[in-house]
């Protein structure tokens, strides 16, 4: 099975609905934050190791206190995505914090702070 295949797409995308539905609905660890969210996920083509993205809404401990705490429920998580998906091999998953989101709104605010300091100027130009 080639990475970009229709196969390996599909498998991508239920492998992430179903971490979604595990840390959003089943799993009770305290330092996991209440607004986690699976990004995105990537499946090896051999099935056997999973990358999946986490947007965590909070500080920087808030992430890291959820890193932690979906590491040590990676157990958990991989045997009810045995039982979730049938897959010939249920893939060791790796939690990586997505940064992506923080980052477009940290960008956001700067072309804000930008425009705001560039609209003073332009309106003496004008006169």
């Amino acid at each position: 099975m080639r990475k970009n295949s229709v196969k390996n797409t599909r498998i991508n995308g239920e492998v992430q609905k179903v971490l979604a539905e595990v840390i959003r609905g089943e799993i009770k660890d305290p330092r996991i934050a209440p607004m986690t969210s699976v990004v995105a996920v990537e499946v090896a083509p051999d099935l056997k190791t999973c990358k999946a993205w986490i947007s965590v809404l909070g500080d920087e401990t808030a992430q890291a206190d959820t890193l932690a705490g979906l590491k040590s429920a990676e157990g958990y998580i991989r045997s009810r995505l045995a039982r979730t998906i049938n897959l010939r091999n249920t893939p060791e998953i790796t939690f990586i914090m997505d940064q992506s989101i923080a980052y477009g709104v940290n960008m956001s605010r700067l072309i804000e702070e930008v425009n705001k300091n560039e609209k003073p100027s332009e309106e003496g130009e004008q006169k």
